[in-house]
């Protein structure tokens, strides 16, 4: 008898829960390909590159600089006198240091603006989301999934949304 019931009051939940189940609308978004995608994604994009623009060129103009002492020490290394060649290495050296901390700091830079941007690109992609399912009347919307089907995947219209949302604030 227990046994029955165990086996029994499962499936009577799940009877009972098929209903509300079948009436349960669900929508899936591509986080990654929102932020591909979008516009404001693009134009954060451009806007970092042109904000970095200069500092990039400044380390790309020191590595070259680096390169060009690297390759007079070993070519003319040897026929340099002792002093010469302490002094040339020490200047290296340093510029070499110089350079690491410089190109660590971009990184660093580059990596906080870049959430930065992220950030808002993700803010304003929820509100639009939010949108989207109180309009639709969504009961649930996930961004994450292992799997999903493409009849529930509404990243287009978020991806729209976005793009007619950037040109009313443009």
């Amino acid at each position: 008898m227990k046994r029955m019931l165990k086996t029994l009051i499962p499936l009577t939940l799940a009877l009972a829960l098929t209903p509300a189940l079948a009436e349960l609308k669900l929508g899936f978004v591509n986080g990654q390909r929102v932020v591909n995608e979008s516009p404001q994604a693009k134009r954060a994009k451009q806007k970092l590159e042109k904000e970095f623009e200069k500092r990039d060129q400044e380390l790309q103009q020191l590595s070259k600089r680096l390169q060009t002492m690297q390759e007079n020490l070993e070519k003319n290394g040897v026929t340099m006198a002792e002093g010469e060649r302490r002094t040339k290495e020490r200047e290296f050296n340093e510029l070499n240091r110089e350079f690491q901390r410089k190109q660590r700091e971009f990184r660093e830079d580059l990596n906080l603006r870049q959430n930065e941007e992220m950030a808002a690109i993700f803010e304003r992609a929820n509100r639009v989301i939010k949108q989207i399912a109180e309009a639709e009347k969504f009961d649930l919307i996930v961004q994450e999934a292992v799997y999903f089907s493409p009849r529930i995947d509404i990243t287009e219209k978020v991806i729209k949304a976005l793009s007619s949302d950037s040109a009313a604030t443009k």
